[in-house]
């Protein structure tokens, strides 16, 4: 089988978001072939280079989406008449659609005073979305005739079309409200986000070549695999570990009422677009899978994938050092973690991650002051680099926080003092790895307030380690019964969660022997690739034969497809049985009614 893998700033990118997920399924699933064709998010990601590519990656096409490569096309009458016509259809459908999930809250119109017929939100939400999709098509249509539409998304011509929507009657009073700088705005985004049509990777040879099409994410990644979909009859499978739509509902807070109000809609359209398009959707957890179904997502599409990870790094911990053998050899443990590492000891409690206002490492430093409040030798460990200016600065303010909430404590009047609190960074002294500070620790801790995903908890679980996280984006249902879940931004419970555990070793060898279970489980590489292994065969069996296979005789290659393939209309679909007339016709009444 050949794959058409769409990534955006990810694989193959060094240190892209998303790669390394990519690079495990790529190399587990060697049994294909695969095709990546790649957006890059700016310059220093492309002077970066890419990973090593394993054998299976036939060939990787790539392409800019912070520059617009000027292509030299100049349009003529005919082709700038089709694209006004079809732009301005998009541009009205962004002016009068709702967003989404909006359509199916019940009771609107009562509320309103006014009265509506069943099912007439859904009727307008469904004609928007395909007049969304049509003018999409269109325009994709137009760029691949005419070599590309890199000046006209950026001419004059385009913020007129913009402009006559957004007056239009029928238009939402967001959109009404729109001066100048908001429809320049606009454009500048539409025009950045419509540059992939015009690629030339729509031909023959290109995504018209691979037997699927597998987006990393929904969202501008997504948007090659819908046109390879509608130019070419290839399968589209998207998988959202984080939804693009919930992204873009947070991004650009500064921004006017009109701008959010439109670019929403862009985004909610071609995300309502690319669900209806896509054979099957991959949530990466069941948070995921809410916002995919609220954003008008077909059940029978999802299939919940969690993502894998590579268990080898922590099997060391997590088999060989289960907490329960270090508890038997306490004094041999603690010379060896001595040895390693200053801080580590079974009363250090452990935090991992990217140093971010996200991650609340306010609220846990009053949590570990009340720690200390009632067991005084407990230590903390936050190891992590912060993330950009906004991580520097937080890094600092939480350093003087942690200098101020505990003083340089010394053994002696002539000793020199040192804070409970490490503030450290992966590869330095004694955190060469991450299984290296989760073996340092007792506990492992949590503390955000926004979280997608969390994978240093499964790392932590992985290494055999009791957590105590905050209840945010996926944690219960990746920690199930293995940890201890409180309240984000209750500093309060956070502590007592980690005393109780830091007093209870049996407890913490329990939990995380079960976590250790739970993690190899569920969240391992393995499972992965093979839930994807299935979800390929599955997708391809579904779909009709587009050409036939041959072989290297120029010879049609049996098998070369499922078998289901090849038949004709909805196989899945039970045939109805037969039933005899006398048991559909209305029986005559046995007795008259009483009126």
């Amino acid at each position: 089988m050949r794959i058409g893998l769409l990534t955006e700033g990810g694989y193959p990118y060094v240190g892209g978001e998303g790669g390394v997920w990519c690079d495990r399924l790529v190399r587990g699933l060697d049994q294909h072939e695969f095709d990546v064709y790649a957006f890059s998010t700016g310059q220093a990601q492309e002077d970066a280079g890419w990973v090593e590519l394993p054998p299976q990656v036939q060939r990787v096409r790539t392409a800019p989406l912070w520059v617009a490569e000027e292509d030299g096309v100049v349009h003529g009458r005919r082709a700038r008449r089709g694209f006004t016509e079809h732009y301005g259809e998009l541009a009205a459908a962004l002016c009068t659609a709702a967003e989404p999930g909006t359509a199916q809250q019940p009771g609107t119109a009562q509320r309103r005073g006014t009265a509506a017929e069943p099912g007439t939100a859904q009727k307008s939400g469904t004609a928007e979305a395909d007049r969304f999709a049509n003018a999409l098509h269109g325009l994709a249509e137009l760029a691949r005739d005419e070599g590309g539409l890199v000046a006209a998304l950026r001419s004059e011509q385009a913020v007129r079309a913009l402009e006559r929507a957004c007056r239009a009657p029928g238009a939402r009073r967001a959109a009404r409200e729109a001066r100048v700088p908001d429809l320049l705005t606009v454009a500048d985004h539409l025009e950045r986000a419509l540059r992939p049509l015009s690629l030339d990777w729509y031909e023959e040879d290109g995504l018209g070549a691979v037997d699927l099409c597998h987006a990393a994410s929904g969202g501008i990644a997504a948007l090659p695999g819908l046109l390879a979909r509608h130019f070419f009859g290839v399968p589209l499978v998207v998988t959202e570990y984080g939804v693009r739509l919930r992204t873009h509902y947070l991004t650009r807070p500064d921004a006017s009422p009109a701008v959010r109000s439109l670019l929403a809609a862009f985004h909610g359209l071609l995300t309502a677009e690319t669900y209806r398009a896509a054979s099957y959707l991959v949530p990466g957890n069941a948070h995921a899978r809410r916002w995919q179904e609220r954003c008008g997502a077909d059940r029978a599409k999802l299939r919940t994938i969690h993502p894998g990870l590579d268990a080898t790094p922590f099997a060391r911990v997590g088999e060989d050092r289960r907490p329960e053998d270090r508890e038997k050899d306490e004094e041999r443990e603690k010379q060896e973690r001595q040895e390693k590492q200053e801080h580590a000891g079974p009363h250090t409690l452990v935090w991992l991650g990217r140093v971010e206002p996200a991650k609340d490492l306010v609220s846990l430093l009053h949590a570990f002051a009340e720690v200390r409040a009632v067991e005084p030798g407990t230590r903390l460990r936050i190891v992590g680099r912060p993330s950009g200016p906004e991580g520097e600065a937080y890094l600092g303010h939480c350093r003087a926080l942690a200098a101020q909430l505990f003083p340089d404590e010394a053994d002696g009047p002539h000793a020199v003092g040192r804070n409970p609190v490490s503030f450290e960074e992966l590869g330095g002294p004694g955190a060469e790895t991450t299984a290296d500070v989760h073996a340092g620790g007792a506990v492992t801790v949590l503390s955000s307030v926004v979280e997608g995903f969390p994978v240093g908890l499964i790392e932590a679980m992985f290494c055999g380690r009791a957590t105590v996280s905050t209840d945010v984006g996926a944690v219960v249902e990746v920690i199930g019964g293995t940890g201890l879940v409180v309240p984000p931004r209750n500093p309060r419970a956070l502590a007592e969660a980690c005393v109780s555990l830091l007093r209870d070793p049996e407890r913490r060898a329990r939990l995380g022997a079960a976590a250790h279970a739970r993690a190899l489980e569920l969240f391992s590489v393995e499972q992965n690739v093979a839930a994807f292994r299935g979800l390929y065969l599955e997708t391809v069996a579904r779909t009709p034969v587009r050409r036939p296979v041959l072989d290297g005789a120029g010879d049609p290659q049996p098998f070369a497809a499922p078998a289901e393939a090849h038949v004709p209309g909805h196989w899945t679909e039970p045939t109805p049985r037969a039933v005899p007339t006398w048991a559909v016709e209305t029986p005559e009444p046995v007795t008259e009614t009483v009126r």
